[in-house]
């Protein structure tokens, strides 16, 4: 547990978060209404949603040819594949990303309630279900994500997001695209469930690492290079053990 809060409490997107957090705390307290739980509800639910279209549509998309892209892809989701223990690759480089995306998601779902809630309405409304919902939400798969990653002794709970989310690095990682407890139902829901035979006819052991890519594809090796890796990695190398070691000084 402490290991992983404190993978948690390092993350950057989790510090530009919590004051919309507190403040959406603040505001269901001062005007408290039970249509707000609701609202909270809600945010939750679309949080998980969102946690599993991003990882299926946007983490494992197509690799880009354009190599400024690709690092983009590498650097947020292609080397924790490579890297899975590596804390750095837990997250993308971007950590403003969440802030801005819920802002707009903030924008839009006042401008849809306005007229049916009124603006003062529609604003709570909007703020606590984005900014105390989906972002408990978010936190929670954070958690499970970290917890999944993290070498510490594990529970029941523990033991089941980590017997799943690996499942997807290392038997198929064109499955299980759910990380928070208790989601396996999207899968179910959109056909990307576990099968075990389907993951044995799929499994490549020298590209389950790389998402299907080749190791030695120029896109890879490029961006390696660009966070100072220089061998393809393989077996259970950690990032420190193909990183280029520094030049003795003189």
């Amino acid at each position: 547990m402490k290991a992983t809060l404190a993978i948690l409490i390092s993350m950057g997107s989790l510090h530009r978060l919590f004051p919309f957090w507190l403040a959406g705390v603040a505001a269901l307290v001062y005007w408290f209404s039970p249509w707000l739980i609701l609202a909270i509800a809600y945010g939750v639910f679309v949080q998980f949603v969102v946690e599993y279209a991003m990882h299926r549509f946007l983490f494992h998309r197509e690799p880009p040819t354009d190599q400024g892209p690709f690092n983009d892809l590498y650097r947020s989701h292609i080397g924790h594949h490579e890297f899975p223990n590596d804390p750095e690759f837990f997250t993308g480089g971007d950590h403003w990303y969440p802030v801005r995306f819920g802002l707009i998601s903030f924008v839009v779902h006042g401008l849809i309630l306005w007229p049916f809630l009124g603006f003062g309405t529609a604003v709570l409304a909007a703020y606590v279900a984005l900014f105390v919902g989906s972002v408990s939400a978010f936190a929670f798969y954070e958690y499970c994500h970290t917890l999944a990653h993290v070498n510490v002794p594990k529970g029941w709970f523990g033991q089941r997001v980590t017997r799943s989310h690996l499942a997807h690095h290392f038997q198929d990682h064109q499955a299980i695209f759910h990380v928070s407890f208790g989601m396996g139902w999207i899968d179910h829901l959109f056909g990307t469930r576990h099968d075990p035979a389907i993951a044995r006819e799929r499994f490549d052991p020298d590209t389950i690492r790389s998402m299907g890519m080749d190791p030695e594809d120029l896109r890879l090796v490029t961006a390696r290079k660009a966070f100072g890796i220089t061998k393809v990695p393989r077996g259970k190398l950690t990032r420190q053990q193909v990183t280029e070691s520094p030049t003795p000084s003189a």
